[in-house]
């Protein structure tokens, strides 16, 4: 009877579990369906349009960069409706391509009449504007590629979604998030795997992973994402565009996801910053000049009443640029560095002053500053959105080095140093009030001493790498101490922008088969498997500026982009 009833309890628990697996498959199935019908809406109305107008003109304005497009729009040349429909029927054929679309927005239809009421035409009039997906959008849902999200829609626009249709934009899609977003990789359990669209085994980068293989891919000019530890950078970087990380408070990220605001932008420690993504460095200026404006200073009193200032970014003057092709802490592939001294040359050529210049501490920054900014609890709040979902197979190492408790990590890191992460020593959770507060002074005084140091050298802006080429997809969740190129910036929230400058070569390909890193160790090797076979794709440069000075970074970002265009 004891083993009947044992045997019963087994197979209630084996059921109990099943029927708890069929519930969450049947979300994300319902979550896939609607996904797909407003694919199939979407694509239904771009036929319709196409009966009406051919294709005569589709490449033409595919082609147009968005300061043209936007001034032609303006004119009258061309109809807002053409844009917007051009750009629907080119983001169907990314999306099927590199799976880049979370959902496509139908009240664009509603917003392109809502534009030709205005009584006078916005800086983005007609512009069709991409959306990371965790950026609220009314009537839609905000998933970070998260089950437990997959509830209720948004009842009202964030404000940047507001001050960008009062700018006349025509905010037309929500772009593919990894999982939670604490991933560089572009993949979640209910959307599947983002694809680059440059070559379909590599990852396009993220948080911003969609954003990127749209804009890359030709489906949209503009997009907006969001930037904790490079989420905007890296996808520029692997996709070849150019994208900009403000200073945090410069744009607010009022009304995205609780989730992402509350456990992975730290508003007191390591902040999250909105900023745009596109193809060439004058659009981000023309994003970032049309978003700060009275508008978002009437909606948003807790954003600095700072308009763009044009005559910073339009100069002409020499400028004086702190350089470095390496910040000590993880060696990146040869290719980056080659970028950071091509551009180096190139610069002090067209007759700027270039000054060497080392980052203090990094080893610091990124095992303490860093890792007690991101698990000051251990863990737990992110582990905790999780529940009840199904772990994307890119997230699971990071998620089980949280899982292991303090006491095993610490017997981890003594026995198997140094197969293990860096990461899986450091101290993270932090244990008291008292010691976080401590932990938010340390950032203060680092910020301190590296401006110091910045104004010692009277720099103005800074050269530096950024993580790249496009990793293989999967890689990014192994390598998260990867990061520190970008990190650094959002835990000093300084503004950092990333420009495609060159491709990989040959040459690099058969350097990167020297390539051992700090000391050859694990860690080295799996970046030299993560970047192999990228010969052709896209090599990038960051360029950054003190606090509130985005105008002075673009101004870099610019100058950079026309002297690698030259050559």
């Amino acid at each position: 009877a004891a083993l009947a009833v044992l045997c019963g309890s087994a197979a209630a628990v084996v059921v109990w579990k099943w029927l708890g697996k069929r519930q969450i498959e049947k979300k994300m199935e319902e979550a896939r369906w609607t996904r797909d019908e407003g694919v199939k809406k979407m694509a239904k109305a771009v036929q319709q349009f196409r009966e009406q107008v051919p294709h005569d003109q589709t490449d033409a304005i595919l082609s147009l960069p968005l300061l043209e497009l936007a001034g032609r729009l303006q004119e009258g040349s061309l109809s807002p409706k053409t844009v917007l429909y051009t750009y629907l029927e080119k983001a169907l054929a990314v999306t099927q391509q590199t799976n880049c679309l979370r959902h496509f927005i139908p009240e664009c239809e509603e917003q392109l009449q809502e534009i030709q009421q205005q009584k006078e035409k916005g800086l983005l009039y007609g512009i069709p504007v991409s959306i990371k997906d965790h950026i609220s959008h009314k009537g839609h849902l905000v998933t970070c590629g998260l089950l437990q999200c997959l509830g209720t829609p948004v009842q009202e626009d964030s404000i940047l979604v507001k001050v960008l249709k009062k700018q006349g934009a025509i905010p037309f899609a929500m772009t593919n998030v990894p999982q939670s977003l604490f991933n560089y990789d572009c993949s979640n359990s209910i959307f599947g795997q983002t694809l680059n669209p440059f070559n379909h085994q590599k990852s396009p980068g993220g948080s911003s992973g969609g954003e990127g293989a749209l804009i890359a891919g030709g489906g949209s000019i503009l997009g907006i994402g969001s930037d904790v530890g490079g989420s905007i950078r890296l996808p520029s970087s692997f996709c070849g565009l150019c994208g900009l990380k403000p200073t945090a408070n410069r744009i607010r990220v009022w009304h995205t996801h609780l989730f992402h605001v509350d456990v992975c932008s730290h508003p007191n420690s390591v902040p999250c910053a909105l900023g745009p993504m596109a193809r060439d460095v004058d659009s981000l200026a023309l994003c970032m000049k049309a978003l700060l404006c009275p508008e978002m200073f009437r909606l948003d009193p807790t954003v600095p009443p700072i308009p763009f200032n044009e005559g910073v970014y339009s100069s002409t003057a020499p400028l004086r640029v702190g350089y470095y092709d390496t910040d000590g802490y993880f060696p990146l592939p040869p290719c980056m560095r080659r970028a950071v001294q091509e551009t180096k040359g190139a610069l002090q050529a067209a007759g700027h002053t270039l000054v060497p210049f080392s980052p203090p501490r990094i080893h610091y920054v990124m095992n303490e500053l860093f890792v007690r900014a991101f698990f000051a609890d251990g863990g737990h709040a992110w582990l905790d959105v999780f529940t009840g979902d199904i772990i994307d197979p890119s997230l699971k190492p990071q998620v089980n080095i949280c899982k292991i408790p303090r006491l095993g990590k610490k017997l981890l890191a003594l026995i198997l140093k140094p197969l293990v992460s860096p990461w899986s020593q450091a101290p993270g959770r932090v244990v008291s009030v008292k010691e976080m507060w401590n932990h938010h002074h340390q950032i203060e005084v680092y910020r301190t001493e590296f401006i110091a140091r910045w104004r010692e050298l009277q720099l103005d802006v800074v050269l530096c790498p950024i993580l790249g080429p496009a990793f293989t997809k999967g890689y990014p969740g192994k390598l998260l101490t990867a990061i520190s190129s970008t990190m650094l910036y959002n835990v000093l929230n300084f503004p950092a922008g990333v420009v495609p400058v060159s491709t990989v070569t040959e040459a690099d390909e058969e350097e990167l088969k020297l390539y051992q890193g700090c000391c050859d160790d694990p860690w080295d090797r799996t970046l030299k498997q993560a970047v192999a076979g990228a010969v052709g794709l896209p090599v990038a440069v960051q360029c950054v500026a003190l606090p509130w000075q985005e105008e002075l970074c673009l101004r870099l970002m610019k100058e950079v982009e026309t002297l690698s265009r030259e050559k």
